[in-house]
């Protein structure tokens, strides 16, 4: 069975002793639990280091006072809430008409709750107004409040040069004006600015299909297509690839736009635990041999969804691990690299370059280009035709 930390995997088996001896002859060997083959010229071919994640756990009494300090807000919004309602305290929230009170409420009552007595008192940490370009270090406008963050206004000075520690820039493509900024100007002025607007406006043109002959090279895949938000690429496309009788198999730390993506398909979901190969595989075994529930069924499709690098925590995938369970099941794999690519590999082409392992062992690439590329938008990509999949790209 394949697991997270020590035994490596190979096509979804575990090697002994004797046929990792045999394999090293070959020019195929096992070290650190990750598969590494040799290619002809000697070299490895697989990421032949140990893959260590380290996390650090809050103190005991940081996450005692952070509980304390939700606890008590909580109380005293809802103290506020009741003196608002009968007009003790003035309410400087927007409000629906009185008129409307039948009609469905526009905000989840928690939502709008925690955003007025919660979120409200330490806003102006968040949102901050810059004026320059977002570099490492760049300048950001003072700005005041005179009824307890409710509203703001600025003051008119500039704080220089803050460090930036917020930004989504990874290779500071966006930092500075240059040829590049030069070429999407010369291409606003000619298609003007709907360019990246949806195709069911604009159409597909020309700089559309440049740009996923570019994605699809640069990824060493068949083909690719490129969208123009990179949340709606996984919310919109994962329910294009999966429905109602298939099954995903979802990381339990995965981005909101997966997780949603996920939802809207109508597919059973399942989690497993983060990077965990014995969970993932076990939810894989059970999928394979109790197939859908009440029916028992095969499951039309089972598609994994992972991430390339964790957003929040950092995290890398143990992508061969993956890949060798997929094999093993028979299961398709999506992978999100949104904050991977560009900054993953040698030449920043992700995890898979990360690990030396082939493009066609994924069955579907997310990324985005608003992180390393400086840009927006996203892209998915892999083969023309993926035999089983719903949809051609």
């Amino acid at each position: 069975m394949a697991n997270s930390g020590g035994g490596a995997v190979c096509n979804g088996k575990l090697p002994n002793h004797k046929k990792q001896s045999d394999s090293s002859q070959n020019g195929n060997c096992t070290k650190n639990g990750i598969v590494k083959e040799a290619q002809q010229n000697g070299k490895p071919h697989f990421y032949d280091k140990p893959i260590v994640e380290s996390f650090e756990e809050a103190p005991l009494h940081v996450m005692v006072f952070t509980y304390m300090g939700y606890g008590i807000g909580t109380l005293f919004g809802y103290l506020r809430d009741f003196l608002r309602n009968w007009g003790i305290e003035k309410c400087n929230a927007a409000v629906e008409r009185e008129e409307q009170k039948d009609f469905v409420p526009l905000y989840q009552n928690f939502e709008n709750f925690y955003t007025r007595n919660l979120y409200m008192r330490i806003r102006d940490n968040w949102n901050r107004p810059i004026c320059s370009a977002p570099g490492p270090l760049f300048d950001v406008m003072e700005r005041v409040s005179d009824d307890y963050n409710w509203t703001f206004r600025f003051t008119g000075r500039i704080i220089k040069d803050v460090i930036n520690m917020g930004s989504y820039n990874f290779l500071g493509l966006a930092a500075k004006y240059d040829e590049s900024m030069k070429t999407v100007k010369d291409v606003l002025e000619e298609y003007g600015v709907g360019v990246a607007s949806t195709r069911h406006e604009m159409g597909t043109l020309n700089k559309h299909e440049d740009l996923e002959d570019l994605v699809a090279k640069f990824l060493n895949v068949e083909a690719a297509m490129v969208f123009g938000m990179g949340f709606a690429t996984n919310s919109m496309n994962i329910p294009a690839l999966v429905g109602k009788g298939c099954l995903i198999l979802s990381d339990e730390l995965n981005h909101a736009s997966l997780v949603l993506g996920a939802r809207l398909s109508g597919a059973t979901i399942r989690i497993f635990k983060h990077n965990n190969m014995q969970s993932l595989e076990k939810l894989l075994r059970d999928a394979i041999i109790y197939g859908q529930p009440r029916t028992r069924r095969a499951w039309k499709k089972i598609l994994i969804l992972v991430e390339g690098v964790y957003s929040m925590e950092g995290s890398i995938v143990h992508l061969p691990q993956i890949v060798a369970l997929k094999k093993k099941y028979k299961a398709y794999l999506y992978i999100d690299e949104a904050h991977s690519i560009g900054s993953v590999g040698p030449t920043g082409r992700g995890v898979v370059e990360f690990f030396g392992m082939d493009p066609g062992d994924v069955d579907v690439f997310m990324g985005t280009f608003t992180k390393s590329f400086g840009a927006s938008g996203g892209y998915i990509a892999g083969r023309k035709v993926r035999e089983g999949l719903l949809v051609s790209i």
